[in-house]
């Protein structure tokens, strides 16, 4: 069979929360002015309440809401593809199957979490989001997922992204995103980087700056993260979960799990609801990172990569003052 198909009906009900399943907390992030741990007060002025509660919830399983499942609907369950072709070419025994996420309308699998935050969002009356992107992907997704819930959207996107990808950019304002090349002057962040060198190209972590900015200094606004997060990893196990029933309706059952690691959503999407029966079911999980930021398999842990850029350093300007500015962060292949 080619490609393994679901019924709409067959759309996880429950997103699948990890928290719960691994052999030991995880360490908690720490607020930057305090040292202490970040508390759920600490997340409101960007976050709302019901993704502060996802993102450190205790519950194995968390209910997806009908109005989301129901959007998902439109592209869910996505198919599960065999790579018979793949398969020829490399002369091996082994079946190869993929998950394709291409189907949704922004074209990968961002939206799977960006309608869920635009959702809880709306339902707590935030009327704009802000965001920052790449190459596109997210916030093209977070657009998207704006427009359905009759929601503004403000994306900062890299700026050398924005003047090489300008099909990404109009994808975005045709889903009415307002999209701002980082640095902008719109933020304290983006005039400092700008003040100090004009021709910046822009990063991520610049753009996540301005963004944040922009959500805390203006009412009714909130700031929108593509990656990272554990609500954002949540949301993206459907795919996995999808992959779970469709390999059972053809009575196969996974080797090997193959997934890439950016900031971790695509990974979790697929291989986290398979982890903890991994081990028992003989499943190897690979991970497969850029050599170019690879952040599982070299270096030394210290602290969240939010001490960077982001929302650690962002906590710490609305704390101590606007003081920061954040260097220069990759910005990614997709996002």
């Amino acid at each position: 069979m080619k490609k393994i198909l679901l019924d709409e009906d067959e759309i996880p009900k429950y997103w699948y929360n990890i928290l719960p399943d691994l052999p030991e907390p995880l360490p908690p992030p720490l607020h930057p002015a305090t040292r202490e741990p970040v508390k759920p007060e600490d997340l409101k002025p960007i976050f709302p309440d019901g993704l502060i509660k996802q993102e450190m919830s205790n519950e194995r399983w968390i209910k997806i809401p009908d109005e989301v499942r129901e959007i998902y609907s439109l592209w869910r369950p996505t198919p599960l593809i065999r790579a018979t072709r793949l398969e020829r070419a490399l002369k091996t025994p082994a079946k190869i199957y993929y998950k394709y996420e291409g189907v949704s309308p922004p074209g990968s699998h961002k939206p799977n979490t960006a309608v869920a935050q635009a959702y809880y969002n709306m339902k707590e009356g935030v009327e704009r989001l802000t965001t920052e992107t790449g190459a596109g992907q997210w916030g093209s997704a977070l657009c998207f997922a704006t427009k359905l819930f009759d929601m503004s959207c403000t994306v900062y996107m890299v700026k050398v992204s924005y003047q090489q990808k300008p099909y990404r950019r109009v994808l975005m304002e045709t889903w009415g995103g307002e999209v701002i090349p980082s640095p902008s002057d719109r933020t304290e962040v983006g005039r400092k980087v700008l003040e100090q060198d004009p021709d910046n190209p822009g990063s991520l972590g610049i753009a996540i700056s301005e963004a944040i900015e922009d959500a805390v200094k203006n009412e009714n606004t909130k700031y929108s993260l593509g990656s990272v997060l554990n609500h954002v990893l949540l949301h993206q196990t459907v795919i996995g979960l999808e992959v779970k029933r469709q390999l059972e309706s053809i009575d196969e059952r996974p080797d090997i799990l193959v997934g890439c690691v950016g900031g971790g959503s695509n990974f979790a999407g697929l291989c986290f609801p398979f982890i903890k029966d991994s081990e028992k079911d003989g499943i190897k999980i690979i991970a497969v990172e850029p050599a170019a930021c690879p952040t599982l398999t070299r270096g030394e842990y210290k602290g969240d990569c939010g001490e960077c850029a982001g929302l650690t350093p962002l906590l710490k300007m609305y704390t101590l003052g606007h003081d920061f500015i954040p260097p220069p962060i990759h910005a990614g292949g997709l996002r």
